[in-house]
């Protein structure tokens, strides 16, 4: 994938089975939103092919969408809307019934802590209720793969668990879950494969027992730090505090 003059994906190659949940990690400018956008059809341009459920999404056919979920990393969302009637919106784009939309997107927000502000208008929310819509909005319609950038991005401690706990559950049913995120110790708990992307090459692809063997560190973190080449980030970190105390 080629923007302007850089070359932002390098050959990209990956085989994702049902059930998996890979951990899509790397530093930023590495491709990993692209690869999200390129797989979900929001960008063209590409070279080379992307097939989802054995289509070649190239070919124009858009049906493989209604069994995919997706959370943007950031989201034009309808602020003139409440989240009953984003989230009815929404369900029915993917052809869900009006009666069963309200049911589940009320259980649903009833269940992550928005119940008492369902009926407000979305303008009104804090990122993390607005999180909340989304994630809600990305799983209504019981989709086979989920596209997640950064979805725990403003979420309070007890919405993280929750969703953590759903992401496995989700796995364990079948879904196919596609996690990009910076949070280096969730990707370490939730994936059961992880794919490090640097400089739009994949450089390490394997749970994270393998990826700890090959590296030979104990942490996804060091883990990143050793591959990707930055082990500089203590040293840096002290000169911050230098500045900071300085005058």
């Amino acid at each position: 994938m080629v923007y302007g003059t850089q070359l932002v994906l390098k050959g990209i190659n990956l085989d994702v089975t049902k059930g998996q949940v890979i951990g899509y990690i790397g530093p930023n400018g590495a491709g990993k939103s692209t690869t999200i956008k390129a797989m979900l059809g929001l960008v063209a341009g590409y070279s080379g092919t992307i097939h989802i459920f054995g289509q070649n999404i190239a070919d124009g056919g858009g049906e493989y969408k209604r069994r995919i979920g997706y959370v943007p990393e950031t989201a034009e969302i309808y602020e003139s809307l409440t989240a009953e009637e984003y989230l009815g919106f929404v369900g029915g784009l993917y052809g869900i019934s009006e009666k069963r939309v309200h049911h589940k997107a009320l259980a649903l927000a009833t269940l992550l802590g928005l119940k008492d502000a369902y009926h407000a208008r979305i303008a009104s929310y804090s990122k993390g209720m607005r999180q909340k819509v989304l994630l809600i909005a990305s799983v209504l319609h019981n989709p086979d793969v989920l596209f997640l950038d950064e979805p725990l991005s403003g979420l309070d401690a007890n919405s993280v668990m929750v969703v953590k706990d759903l992401l496995a559950q989700l796995a364990e049913d079948g879904k196919t879950i596609f996690y990009s995120s910076h949070l280096m110790d969730v990707v370490e708990k939730i994936s059961s494969r992880i794919v490090l992307l640097n400089d739009g090459n994949i450089v390490a692809d394997g749970s994270f027992d393998q990826l700890k063997d090959l590296a030979q560190e104990k942490s996804l973190e060091e883990i990143f730090g050793h591959i990707t080449g930055f082990l500089e980030h203590q040293e840096i970190a002290q000169k911050c505090l230098a500045v900071i105390q300085g005058d």
